[in-house]
């Protein structure tokens, strides 16, 4: 039985999370969790749900350099790895997911209020970061 792979999409104040279904096929959102409330949440999630990997969204700028978030994340990174040293890690680009998102919200005729609320867009960040990471998998194979 294989576990869920998690994307987070990491930020100063909220973090987008988004998991696969057992079979690691489908992302879906699953929740917006306050940065400082994170570990907290993860910690409850791993108590009832197997997540095989950990996803984070690296954040880049356009030429590949980091971003003033990009040293938050590695910081976040460290702490997991010490909070679960048994998980698998990946770091994986992000650059365009919360333009993608806010896009994806348009075209699927959510309201301005909707596509305002950050927490909807962090959710959806996550996923498409998923997603995309998914897809990067089926390349490999």
């Amino acid at each position: 039985m294989m576990g869920r792979l998690m994307a987070i999409d990491y930020g100063k104040k909220r973090c987008g999370i988004a998991v696969t279904d057992p079979s690691q096929t489908i992302a879906t959102a699953l929740d917006t969790v306050p940065s400082h409330l994170l570990i907290e949440y993860l910690r409850k999630y791993f108590s009832i749900e197997t997540v095989d990997q950990l996803v984070v969204g690296e954040p880049k700028r356009l030429n590949n350099s980091d971003s003033e978030t990009t040293l938050l994340v590695h910081q976040f990174v460290k702490n997991l790895t010490k909070q679960f040293p048994e998980m698998m890690i990946v770091l994986y680009d992000e650059r365009f997911t919360s333009k993608i998102a806010t896009r994806s919200l348009i075209e699927s005729g959510q309201s301005r209020k909707t596509r305002q609320d950050k927490s909807v867009i962090d959710r959806v960040s996550a996923t498409i970061l998923l997603q995309d990471y998914l897809s990067s998998l089926q390349f490999k194979k």
